[in-house]
């Protein structure tokens, strides 16, 4: 669940948080979705195995194939997208959503539906990326935060509505009609982009090599150290959360998507208890801000 932070950039006045309600809650639908695509597979993981007839370790690797299309996709399409309008290069991200999960909904086989998630992950990162600088645009300097966490929290109430609608939908209906409705709330966040946020103006290439030097920073090594460890555990086993639950205590369908919203609530509750601690006005000892990090997942 780790995103790409966004370059620090300094940001004219701006408007009241009255007038950034709509942006907001527009960046939060787009947030909504990608989460939904993200994690929702993981709740369909036996019924998809089965519709393309694969075993459900192989349909696992669905899971992997998205998460590598955000790492490699997330500096491509961000350095890709550097000098058009903001508003632009989030609905273009957010029409690859749309269209990548089409494509799934409508995968004749596995090759194909792997292809299809990858196109579908090369918004993802870059999203959250642009996203998180438009959302610091539209405030005050001291609610930028507050703004960031707000289309923060589409992802996790993703995992509270979004993933287990998802599972009930593919339990009942089937896996390519849960893809389907994912792609309408793509086109739905598409249309509240266009409709809610400022036109803006085109941006500038960054400096690459500015950029990586970042990296070559201990306390970015130790941050990103520490992200792979808490979402490695975590996704080891929530990846085959379904299959592990059918196996182990022979959960019916309507367990396993109230335990899919139960996990989501605790994302959101660890998310929470995360930025009060960071944006506490004491020092937060490195250890509290791992402990928050870990309870984000």
């Amino acid at each position: 669940m780790s995103h790409p932070q966004a370059a620090s950039t300094q940001h004219p006045a701006a408007p009241s948080t009255v007038n950034s309600r709509w942006p907001l809650l527009a960046l939060a639908v787009g947030a909504f979705g990608i989460g939904t695509t993200e994690f929702g597979p993981m709740g369909m993981l036996p019924t998809i195995a089965q519709g393309v007839d694969v075993s459900i370790p192989a349909a696992g690797m669905l899971i992997s194939a998205y998460a590598i299309g955000v790492m490699i996709g997330a500096p491509i399409m961000s350095l890709l997208l550097a000098k058009w309008p903001q508003r632009k290069a989030l609905m273009a991200l957010m029409a690859i959503f749309t269209v990548g999960n089409l494509l799934s909904a409508i995968a004749p086989d596995y090759l194909t539906l792997m292809l299809a998630r990858i196109v579908t992950s090369l918004n993802h990162g870059a999203f959250f990326g642009i996203g998180s600088v438009v959302a610091a645009s539209l405030v005050p300097r001291e609610k930028q935060a507050s703004a960031m966490a707000a289309m923060f929290m589409g992802l996790t109430i993703a995992n509270i509505g979004g993933v287990p609608a998802a599972t009930w939908l593919g339990e009942t209906l089937g896996w390519r009609l849960s893809f389907a409705g994912i792609a309408i709330l793509g086109v739905i966040a598409i249309t509240s982009l266009a409709f809610a946020l400022p036109k803006g103006k085109p941006g500038q290439a960054p400096d690459l090599a500015t950029e990586l030097k970042v990296l070559t920073r201990p306390v970015v090594l130790q941050a990103l150290f520490t992200t792979v460890l808490s979402s490695g555990s975590v996704f080891a086993l929530y990846t085959y959360i379904n299959p592990a639950l059918r196996t182990f205590t022979q959960a019916s369908p309507g367990f396993i998507t109230a335990m899919l919203v139960l996990i989501g609530i605790g994302f959101s509750i660890g998310n929470t208890l995360e930025e009060n601690w960071l944006t506490a006005p004491s020092p937060t000892p490195w250890w509290v801000f791992c402990c928050c990090s870990v309870s984000a997942y």
